[in-house]
């Protein structure tokens, strides 16, 4: 019942910044952990990073650590993912999740119940 949409890609220059939102609508209070993955060409579906609403405790893969920044609205209505100093690496089509905190992980996608239709982000180099 929960449907996202994700906004703010683009293309941008390897160094650069971007903005992810992702709205939320027909929220549920079982909606508990929002996250953010990434699909390239040829390559496996990646999760990236998460956020349990209830703690806005925070999880980053390896590969954005310390670049990457998520985020949660008050109304958690909105979950942001800012994205500095890009790489090539990062270029990908960019899905927003709602899962549960007992049983999605980012490792494994199919454990999230509802997705966004992605929006697309190139770096170039």
């Amino acid at each position: 019942q929960v449907q996202l949409v994700e906004s703010g890609g683009g293309s941008v220059q390897a160094g650069g910044s971007l903005r992810l939102s992702c709205a939320v609508s027909r929220y549920t209070a079982t909606t508990d952990y929002m996250a953010w993955f990434r699909q390239a060409p040829g390559k496996e579906r990646e999760g990236i990073a998460g956020i349990y609403t209830g703690t806005s405790t925070k999880y980053y893969a390896d590969s954005v650590k310390g670049r990457f920044t998520i985020s949660l609205d008050n109304a958690r209505t909105t979950v942001v993912l800012q994205m500095n100093t890009l790489k090539p690496e990062d270029t990908a089509m960019y899905y927003c999740a709602a899962g549960r905190l007992g049983r999605s992980q980012l490792s494994d996608p199919s454990s999230f119940g509802a997705w966004g239709q992605g929006t697309q982000v190139t770096v170039s180099s």
